[in-house]
């Protein structure tokens, strides 16, 4: 719920420039008109963009408290190919998946400052889930190698502008994390979970705990 209201909070913002940028274009007064226009041009230009950042921090949950952030479930469909059915809270989704072992990969959201001392509660994004074979021959004719599990709008992507510009808005600390290879089995359940270093996969079932022992 907090990065939804988030969310409408800085849709509301794209609303008010949008607003003002309506009063400036149809303004009758003729006298410095261009500016007006161009100025005008530009808070639209400034509402799209607001507005298209906020859909994009909809994707973005709050982490949960004591609970994994999505249990990973694989079912064989052929040979090195698996059914892999993602539960994250409440939502359940399912995606094919090629290989001997699997990567996830997730963004983070941490608060800094008066945001972090407020007591927002950071968020997260699954961002992709990776295959990988033994032999490398089968890794370059994989079909579903790899899986994205996330999309920003228009390539307007709020997170990685923030990570690569180095950018924190003295508020924002914008983290990626990894759950790196583990093996994959016919029946396997894996948790993931947040932990204070990092991603954390915990086998759920027997052919999860089988399948490490024998890695």
């Amino acid at each position: 719920m907090q990065y939804d209201g988030l969310a409408w909070f800085i849709a509301l913002l794209a609303g008010l420039a949008a607003l003002v940028s309506a009063r400036i274009l149809f303004n009758r007064h003729w006298f410095l008109g261009w500016l007006r226009g161009t100025f005008g041009l530009a808070f639209l230009g400034l509402a799209a963009l607001v507005g298209v950042v906020a859909y994009d921090l909809v994707s973005y949950s709050a982490l949960p408290l004591g609970k994994p952030i999505v249990t990973l479930s694989f079912q064989a469909e052929g040979p090195q190919r698996y059914r892999v059915n993602l539960l994250e809270g409440a939502g359940e989704r399912s995606v094919t998946l090629d290989g001997d072992m699997w990567q996830l990969d997730t963004r983070l959201f941490r608060w800094k400052g008066l945001a972090s001392l407020i007591g927002l509660e950071p968020g997260y994004r699954l961002e992709k889930l990776s295959g990988r074979f033994l032999a490398i021959e089968q890794q370059d004719l994989a079909q579903h190698a790899q899986v994205p599990l996330a999309e920003s709008p228009y390539d307007v992507d709020f997170w990685r502008w923030l990570r690569l510009g180095q950018h924190d808005l003295f508020l924002f600390d914008a983290q990626a994390q990894r759950v790196t290879y583990l093996p994959i089995a016919d029946g396997a359940v894996y948790a993931v979970s947040e932990t204070p270093t990092g991603l954390l996969a915990q086998p759920m079932n027997q052919a999860a705990t089988q399948a490490l022992k024998d890695w």
